[in-house]
């Protein structure tokens, strides 16, 4: 009960029936403060309907706006919304409007809120929204503010929907235009982006070939110019061209890097050599000035013996080190080998001395004259070497051997002499002679008698005091080294853990030191545990040098192996033998010269000399197939400059033969040291030299084509400018085709392609114009002859009423004259008039008619390009009929009107009726005819 009373006594706007809530809707006022929350409430109801008739009663457009996307399919939703965004109803201010319009996104709604909307920017803002370009083309051909076409034309940027807009746009030349311009912007933009990506291509291939091929002296001036045309090119790389362009330049730096180091390591190997040149200078300077020394001595000593056999083994060691780097040259070896003799016979004289100087000595202190004589006899000393002071004394006493007996002066004399001697000895160091010597002089001394003999007593006492703190320092001295050296070795002995090499090196500096004592302060014990320490040292290494020696013996077939191989190289070595490639097997080859190192020393000198032979023969090979290499450079700089001085060759082919020539150089190896680079800067100069006339040829000939173009140019805005008023000015366009035609060939460029496409439809205008005019003429002349033709026409039908037909004559009618174009036509219809049976014959009649109706349907199609519908047969027979006669003969529209003129002037006899029918349509196209097209 409770629920119907609620229905009966509720408000009609919440009965259960939308029929009837929507009735009572339209009562209501949102005016009242009530019925406003009703329809508010009504806003929110299930039915759609409801629903949009509420919130248009409240007017309530965002709600509209807000409820759009649940109603998208129903069509009233769609068109209220879009009658008040649109501003036709509701009382929506603008402002508002246009801020829900910038907030959309369904684009049917902003479609047509752009096509309907009440204000500019209210368009403009749902245009804004708009993103498909479909929408925007539509907007473009069909909106009805031009502003809002061009803004939306403008925001088109798809090639496919700019041909689209540029085939609708039928309103607005503007949006034709812009469309036009994008399209050309576009195509433009696509050949210049192809373009990039073919040079951007091109020069991948360039630097990629580049990259594989091998260093030459251009190589990096290739490359830095391959590089700056890259970055040159504005447009970026696609990324697959960035990492071959990237790998390109990897191996390219690559090659430059290899070729760096390889000349770096080339300049590093002269200035070795150099440098070994230099120390073998030094060597051999130091040990000739040594022999050239002993020659100008006052005395030799064993000092200087000792002297020159260390030297002598200095620079046998240098010599053989610097030989395995470097062989040296003939006159060094030479100037080595010398000093080698020299040494040998300096050192067999002081041989021969030391195993006679002891006998010599004690002869000399028996005063045996003889036994001195004879010992030396037996020295055979050279004359050039200075010799020993005893051996000058020994020889002294020879020649006064055979005199009488020595005054005391010259005694005195002969023992200030030994005195000297025994001086020296003692600042030499030398004990044991001169202990000997003071020996054999002290009893001479002592019997000496006289105020004359006093100095030298005193001296000789004086120099035994100096021999006794000889003896004593020595003893001093050498006690404590010698248990020093004794200690030394045996703690070598037993160490146990170091190294064979170090081992032997310190027990050689041991055994050297202990015979450098000599026999001071020498006893047998300590002698025995030197001995018995370097013994056990000896048995531990023992092993150890049989593995060196063993080691040294396969280096020993190592370096013969290699100069076995390489003498079967240079015994039959190849004609065509590249020299860098010999270059390559001597540095491996001196590269493993010093693998196999150490070898043993007796051999060392015979193999290092047979080494150094084989590179000596191994590099003038070299140099023999660098030199042949050079002439050829030679003969290639010859026909380079031929092709200079060759004007009558084209320079086209000269410049093909060049870049062969180029090619035949780097095909080739190295010349010379030196030679290379002269004989690489003439051939440059010359081919640059050809090169520049190329650049010159190619600059002179883009001038000609300029001022052909300038020419061109200027005789295209002549023809621009002339405008022909008579048929019979088409002379002054064949003027201007001579004279273009004289200018031909054009240059291919965008210039020239612009000029011709300009000139192209320059000529087609003016010859469009002057057809025009000459068929204005020739319709001019027709107009003049009508007289002619009513005359004829009159007397068609006097003879067709039955009348003698007769002929007209055309000077009485006409008073100008007939044109000659008329004159065979003219005289056709006279003759028609006079041989056609009358009266006409259905035939007859309705072939006159026939051939009436197709003159004027081709007149038709000549004048107006067009016909009517009920001529479309004989239009199709007439288009067939001249498609035949063209095949053969390409007729003009003036020569086809002159022939329907004269056609028509020649058809008779003509009744007035058929003439009649057809004149106005005739007279129609002959106005059309007659108009002569304005400038």
């Amino acid at each position: 009960m409770h629920g119907l009373l609620r229905r009966l006594f509720a408000p009609r706007w919440q009965h259960p029936d939308p029929e009837v809530r929507l009735k009572a809707l339209d009562q209501l006022d949102p005016q009242q403060p009530e019925q406003q929350l009703a329809l508010k409430q009504l806003a929110q109801d299930n039915d759609s309907t409801i629903q949009l008739a509420a919130l248009l009663a409240l007017d309530d457009l965002t709600e509209l706006v807000n409820a759009l996307p649940k109603h998208h399919q129903d069509e009233a939703w769609f068109n209220a919304i879009c009658q008040r965004l649109c501003g036709t109803q509701g009382h929506t201010d603008l402002q508002k409007r246009q801020a829900i319009v910038a907030e959309l996104s369904e684009p049917r709604l902003l479609n047509a809120i752009a096509l309907q909307g009440d204000n500019l920017n209210l368009r403009l803002t749902a245009l804004e929204q708009l993103t498909d370009e479909n929408d925007l083309v539509h907007q473009a051909c069909h909106n009805g503010v031009a502003a809002v076409r061009h803004q939306a034309a403008q925001r088109i940027e798809s090639e496919e929907n700019l041909k689209k807009l540029l085939k609708e746009a039928r309103r607005d030349r503007q949006v034709i235009r812009h469309a036009r311009e994008k399209l050309t912007q576009l195509r433009n933009d696509a050949e210049w982006l192809a373009e990039q990506q073919a040079q951007r291509e091109h020069l991948l291939a360039q630097l990629e070939q580049h990259a594989r091929a091998p260093w030459e002296p251009l190589y990096g001036g290739r490359f830095r110019h391959l590089e700056r045309e890259w970055q040159r090119l504005s447009h970026p790389p696609s990324v697959d061209q960035e990492q071959r362009f990237h790998q390109a330049l990897l191996s390219c730096r690559k090659t430059l890097h290899h070729h760096e180091t390889q000349e770096q390591a080339r300049l590093q190997s002269i200035a070795h050599r150099e440098e070994i040149e230099r120390t073998r200078d030094q060597l051999l300077e130091g040990i000739e000035e040594t022999l050239e020394g002993l020659t100008h001595a006052e005395q030799l000593t064993v000092q200087d013996i000792d002297s020159l056999r260390a030297q002598r083994q200095l620079l046998s060691q240098r010599w053989q080190s610097l030989s395995d780097q470097h062989p040296p040259g003939d006159t060094t070896q030479q100037r080595y080998s010398n000093a080698l003799k020299r040494y040998e016979a300096c050192m067999e004289a002081w041989q021969r001395w030391q195993a006679v100087s002891s006998d010599i000595e004690t002869a000399i202190a028996n005063q045996d004259n003889a036994a001195v004589a004879k010992y030396v006899k037996q020295c055979a000393w050279p004359k050039h070497l200075t010799p020993p002071a005893l051996l000058t004394h020994a020889k002294a006493l020879k020649v006064a051997d055979d005199a009488s007996k020595p005054s005391p002066a010259a005694t005195l004399n002969a023992l200030s002499a030994d005195v000297d001697n025994f001086e020296h000895l003692l600042e030499r160091g030398a004990f044991k002679s001169a202990s000997r010597l003071y020996q054999r002089l002290k009893p001479s001394v002592e019997e000496l008698t006289g105020e004359e003999a006093k100095p030298l007593k005193a001296r000789v006492k004086q120099l035994s005091a100096r021999l006794a703190e000889l003896r004593d320092w020595r003893g001093f001295v050498a006690g404590p080294k010698r248990e020093q050296l004794c200690a030394s070795i045996e703690a070598l002995a037993d160490d146990h853990h170091m190294a064979e090499a170090a081992l032997d090196r310190h027990h050689r500096q041991l055994v050297k030191e202990w015979k450098s004592l000599g026999d001071a302060a020498a006893n047998r014990e300590q002698s025995a545990r030197f001995r018995a320490a370097s013994d056990r040292i000896h048995e531990r290494l023992a092993s150890w040098r049989e593995q060196l020696n063993q080691e040294r013996d396969a280096n020993l077939k190592g370096r013969e192996a290699l100069c076995e191989q390489l003498e079967t190289l240079l015994d039959q070595p190849a004609e065509d033998a590249d020299p860098d490639i010999l270059r390559e097997i001597r540095d491996k080859a001196r590269h493993q010269w010093r693998h196999y190192s150490p070898v043993p020393r007796d051999q060392s000198e015979t193999v290092g000399r047979r080494f150094g032979a084989i590179r000596h023969r191994l590099q003038a090979l070299i140099d023999q197939r660098a030199e042949q290499i050079a002439s050829q450079k030679r003969l290639l700089i010859e026909q380079a400059k031929r092709l200079l001085d060759d004007t009558e060759q084209p320079l086209a082919a000269r410049i093909t033969h060049t870049k062969q020539l180029q090619q035949q150089w780097r095909a080739l190896g190295r010349a010379p040291k030196g030679e290379e680079q002269a004989l690489w800067k003439a051939f440059r100069h010359t081919c640059d030299q050809l090169f520049a006339q190329r650049d010159a040829h190619k600059h002179e000939q883009a001038a000609r084509q300029q001022q052909t173009l300038d020419q061109l140019q200027i005789l295209i805005d002549e023809m621009d400018s002339w405008q022909p008023t008579q048929a019979k000015e088409s002379a002054i366009l064949d003027t201007y085709l001579n004279s273009i035609s004289q200018l031909e060939p054009l240059p291919r460029n965008r210039r020239s392609d612009g000029m011709q496409r300009r000139l192209s439809g320059i000529i087609r205008a003016k010859r469009e114009r002057l057809s025009r005019l000459e068929i204005a003429h020739t319709v001019q002349q027709w107009q003049t002859a009508l007289p002619l033709i009513n005359a004829h026409l009159a007397a068609d039908q006097q003879a067709l009423a039955g009348e003698q037909p007769h002929a007209i004559d055309a000077k009485e009618v006409l008073s100008e004259g007939l044109p000659t174009i008329f004159t065979e036509a003219h005289q056709q219809r006279n003759h028609a008039r006079l041989t056609t049976s009358i009266p006409l014959s259905a035939e007859k009649h309705a072939e006159l008619e026939d051939s009436l109706a197709r003159l004027r349907v081709h007149l038709s199609l000549l004048a107006l390009g067009s016909v009517k519908q009920r001529d479309e047969p004989l239009r199709l027979a007439i288009q067939v009929e001249r498609l035949n006669e063209g095949i053969n003969n390409e007729r003009n529209r003036s020569d086809e009107i002159i022939d329907i003129l004269a056609s028509l002037m020649a058809l008779g006899p003509m009744p007035d009726p058929l003439w009649r029918k057809e004149a106005e349509e005739f007279n129609h196209l002959f106005n059309h005819l007659a108009r002569v097209p304005h400038p």
